[in-house]
């Protein structure tokens, strides 16, 4: 059910709207899963996949092949992973293209600005602090009602 009126619902628009995206929101959309230790450890979910990251392939026919990211290709949906390519006739190596999807971080490239958002997304302090919050309302209710 559509609830926002100013979001379209429409298949085409959709479809447009994904593939005509610019880059800063691809970033986004090119998000991975994090592995179940790190999910624990950081109590994030899924991270917008850079290079220098290491990851294992868990659909087709690279699956359970694990390394390191080498380029996000944005413009193309894929990412380039360590030793993952095949040869041409010709002799010469091309890397395959990969969805971040179809991939999980088994080790994060951490600098400031990755740390920040980790602290921004991390899901255990969030509910901490909505507990904290319900308690405060419960407390303001009782008092107004003496």
């Amino acid at each position: 059910m559509k609830f926002n009126p100013d979001v379209s619902s429409s298949r085409r628009k959709s479809r447009k709207a994904h593939f005509t995206a610019p880059s800063s929101v691809r970033r986004k959309i090119m998000s991975s899963p994090l592995a179940k230790d790190l999910r624990t450890k950081y109590s994030v979910r899924s991270l917008p996949i850079r290079k220098d990251d290491e990851v294992r392939i868990v659909r087709g026919k690279y699956k359970d092949r694990e390394g390191k990211v080498t380029q996000v290709y944005r413009k193309k949906w894929v990412i380039y992973v360590d030793r993952v390519q095949r040869d041409k006739s010709s002799g010469a190596s091309v890397p395959i293209g990969i969805h971040p999807s179809k991939v999980v971080i088994t080790t994060i490239k951490l600098d400031k600005d990755r740390r920040a958002i980790l602290d921004r997304k991390d899901r255990s302090k969030s509910v901490k602090s909505a507990g904290d919050v319900e308690m405060a309302d419960l407390i303001l209710e009782k008092c107004g009602n003496e």
